[in-house]
């Protein structure tokens, strides 16, 4: 009995182990991806500011607009997939290291 308590013990204690790194490493990840989307975010919304400041006629300043408003959504949709994903990625990963565990410590029926 005590043997088998042991053998648990090792086997939750690696099976955390495991989980946790895929937990941070995924977390580190996602913190990398919505930060260098925020920069390229407010990079591109500079950019446009300029643009704008440089315009002639109100007709290029709705159109310079419009291609702003459409390609920032495009690409918010876009990332907004992509976090998505790597939560999905981040939660599998995380859980794969306990399925043995869980394995092994739910009786058979």
């Amino acid at each position: 009995m005590l043997k088998n308590f042991e053998e648990l013990q090792k086997v939750n204690a690696d099976a955390a182990t495991k989980a946790f790194g895929a937990l941070a490493s995924g977390l580190q990840q996602i913190a990398t991806e919505v930060a260098d989307y925020s920069k390229k975010s407010f990079e591109d919304g500079t950019k446009v500011f300029e643009q704008l400041l440089g315009v002639k006629s109100p007709e290029k300043a709705i159109e310079l607009q419009k291609d702003y408003i459409k390609n920032a959504y495009e690409g918010f949709v876009a990332q907004a997939t992509k976090i998505g994903q790597l939560y999905s990625d981040l939660v599998k990963e995380t859980y794969k290291p306990l399925e043995g565990f869980v394995a092994k410590t739910t009786p058979a029926k």
